[in-house]
């Protein structure tokens, strides 16, 4: 009994403390009441086309709408070819087809909320990763109408997180905030990075474990994700983020 007791008080501790506190602050806080009333436009982020001739990558992460705003955050990747005149925009959405390009501006507010920029690449590097990117695109498992389920997945999070744990090269995790990014396409339980650099364990996204390079040690519960990042040293906190140690 006195063990059940500790690992509540460490649950209620880590994971539901932190997405209640979240969950009245975005309460209180402004924010339009539909979609109707957002502002879905260019948050200003990124540079024109044609002043960056440089090839470059682009995930972008940004807290949804409505109440699970508070806890729950939109990715997206958005990709340029070297002197190519516009962006492309790649989204996963619950409505119409699922897989959209363009469908938004690359940097645009999402249910007006400010994107952050999880990690940018450009150059060469870039070129070469830009075709990996669209082959993991195109083969997404749940890229046909109605496959998407908001929790526990295969929702916008599931898309990124598939597309960087097949590209391994971009360096990239999603924030712990990014519900949804530990359910694993096709049922799986298990997977390796495909450079063997990270592991995850999951039961259909509800509780799951990930370690590695890139993740560090997280410990994922109904998909709110705490942890430690060793690499680029930092704390995770469900609903709220990373936190530079």
């Amino acid at each position: 009994m006195k063990l059940l007791r500790n690992v509540l008080v460490l649950f209620l501790a880590i994971y539901l403390m932190p997405a209640l506190g979240a969950a009245g602050y975005w309460y209180i806080k402004d924010r339009p009441a539909t979609w109707r009333e957002a502002d879905w436009s260019s948050a200003g982020i990124l540079p024109k086309p044609k002043d960056a001739p440089q090839a470059t990558i682009h995930i972008f992460s940004a807290a949804t709408g409505g109440m699970k705003g508070a806890v729950a955050s939109h990715a997206w990747i958005v990709t340029k070819e070297a002197n190519a005149l516009a962006y492309n925009r790649y989204d996963k959405v619950g409505w119409g087809k699922p897989v959209r390009r363009n469908a938004y501006l690359p940097d645009a507010y999402w249910y007006s909320n400010t994107p952050r920029l999880v990690a940018s690449l450009s150059g060469d590097e870039a070129a070469r990763l830009i075709p990996k990117i669209e082959k993991a695109i195109a083969a997404y498992p749940y890229s046909t109408p109605g496959a998407y389920r908001i929790w526990p997945g295969p929702n916008s999070n599931t898309f990124v997180a598939h597309v960087l744990r097949s590209v391994p090269e971009l360096g990239v995790v999603l924030p712990p905030d990014a519900v949804g990014r530990d359910y694993l396409p096709d049922g799986r339980l298990f997977t390796i990075d495909a450079d063997g650099r990270d592991m995850h364990a999951t039961l259909y996204g509800l509780l799951g474990i990930s370690a590695g390079v890139r993740s560090g040690l997280e410990l994922h519960v109904m998909g709110l994700v705490a942890g430690v990042d060793f690499a680029r040293p930092a704390l995770k906190i469900p609903a709220i983020g990373r936190i530079g140690i």
